[in-house]
């Protein structure tokens, strides 16, 4: 049995959990896809929409694992930052 990704993400209008990966995999095949020479137009249009849904999907992914990081860089950065106290060296002046 597979084990879902923690990193797992909600594709609302199917209902599907789906990983990152996973619907960046669609959306590659879907892009695929709409290339193909062969495909009739509703179909082309409908990998198309598919493969916009999931790109918002991935960019509102991508926008909160950025902010995710960007908090832990500023406070990684505030540790650094802090000066050490020496109140047990300076005692003895």
């Amino acid at each position: 049995m597979a084990k879902k990704s923690a990193r797992a993400t909600s594709d609302a209008k199917s209902g599907n959990t789906k990983s990152f990966e996973e619907q960046l995999g669609r959306l590659e095949k879907l892009g695929d896809q709409i290339k193909r020479n062969d495909i009739p137009l509703d179909e082309a249009l409908a990998a198309f929409e598919e493969g916009i849904r999931i790109a918002r999907s991935l960019e509102k992914t991508l926008e909160k694992i950025e902010s995710r990081i960007e908090i832990l860089m500023n406070s990684t950065e505030a540790l650094t930052d802090e000066s050490p106290e020496l109140e047990l060296f300076n005692a003895g002046e």
